[in-house]
């Protein structure tokens, strides 16, 4: 039994998948980091909170709750580069998005990668193609949204500050145009900063089962975190993460965005 998968079932046409909320870590691998702390900085904080109401409207939500510093559900298992050419991190980690290392030793070898992949990778995107079959069967179409969050300010990674909503769909490859355009004009209403594909085009998730023409139609949204919570000017063991604020507008705003997924979901095909 899979314990550290988290699966609500619903009825709509819609998944959210919920790849970085994790902060759970093995003792044996917990012992191999510097320390706790720095490796669960980068988790997608609070961000299974922000989309809980999506089990309201009859979205399926698959979380995994292992740290993605263990291994990132959200990488091409073969260690193929998503952004060639632009710093990113490794299936499993050997340094946080800042660049400092993770491990007190050595890093993961291939060996140890393999087992971790079949141990915690492979159930979570068994589940969630499963819950994807589930759907498609009973709709003929559904949607994969891909939540994801960072901080709004991250050198290595990106120049600047991020916009508050990142759309990833892989250049308009993962999704019908309809849906992208309806997540763009969704976005658009709620007045925050906003790109399409832009440092954040969709991860393996989304590109991995973003198939519009058999039906399967991905999305990724990358929210600065800025959106929902304070970020301190450098995040420490003292004041990160945040609390959680559970009556952030943001929520009003992502109710919104969702809603136009649904609403393409639930359209019938022509």
């Amino acid at each position: 039994m899979n314990d550290f998968l988290q699966i609500h079932r619903g009825t709509a046409p819609l998944v959210i998948g919920l790849p970085h909320t994790g902060t759970d870590i093995p003792v044996d691998i917990e012992a191999q980091f510097v320390s706790p702390w720095l490796a669960r900085k980068d988790a997608d904080w609070w961000v299974d909170r922000l989309y809980a109401f999506t089990a309201d409207i009859g979205a399926t939500l698959v979380r995994t709750r292992i740290s993605r510093s263990v291994i990132d559900v959200n990488r091409d298992p073969s260690g193929a580069s998503l952004y060639p050419g632009q710093t990113t991190t490794e299936l499993c980690p050997s340094t946080t998005f800042d660049g400092e290392p993770l491990y007190s030793g050595e890093t993961p070898g291939d060996a140890e990668i393999a087992r971790r992949r079949a141990a915690y990778f492979d159930p979570y995107h068994a589940a969630l193609s499963a819950e994807l079959a589930r759907l498609h069967a009973a709709h003929g179409k559904v949607v994969l949204y891909d939540a994801h969050s960072i901080i709004s300010h991250v050198p290595r990674l990106f120049e600047g500050e991020l916009p508050v909503f990142n759309i990833g769909t892989n250049g308009g490859e993962t999704c019908d145009p309809a849906l992208e355009s309806a997540v763009v004009a969704a976005t658009k209403s709620t007045g925050r900063t906003h790109v399409l594909n832009g440092r954040f085009r969709g991860g393996w998730t989304t590109r991995h089962y973003g198939r519009p023409a058999d039906g399967y139609h991905a999305i990724q949204m990358e929210l600065a975190m800025r959106a929902y919570l304070s970020e301190p000017a450098r995040p420490g063991p003292e004041n990160w993460p945040p609390p959680f604020d559970p009556a952030t507008p943001v929520i009003a705003d992502l109710k919104t965005i969702l809603a136009a997924c649904l609403a393409f979901a639930t359209e019938p095909s022509t």
